[in-house]
């Protein structure tokens, strides 16, 4: 019977890293201790540096860049809304067209 797996949350994960980097215990007595395969303790490795610079952005970043989707959001909402209202203007001069040819 299998075993079914344990999914470790991002705080559990930086702490099993912290404590190979820092505190130095091998990957081997980590993966035993906690059941894991060593290919998995390295790819969270991988995944920890290569996002780690996220750690040190500012938080004033992310807030201007949601204010920048929300003017794009904005922007893109009024497009459609004048596109809207033109297909409406044209179909109802097409309908008045086709009603004064008899068509309708």
């Amino acid at each position: 019977m299998r075993k079914e797996r344990k999914h470790y949350t991002s705080e559990e994960k930086v702490n099993i890293l912290r404590r190979h980097l820092l505190d130095k215990v091998p990957v081997s007595d980590l993966c035993e201790e906690l059941g894991l395969q060593p290919t998995v303790l390295y790819r969270w490795q991988k995944e920890f540096f290569e996002n780690g610079a996220s750690a040190f952005q500012s938080k004033e970043r992310p807030a201007r860049q949601v204010e920048e989707k929300q003017k794009r959001i904005e922007f893109l909402e009024k497009k459609v809304q004048t596109k809207d209202e033109v297909l409406a203007e044209l179909m109802a001069e097409h309908i008045a067209l086709k009603k004064s040819l008899g068509e309708l």
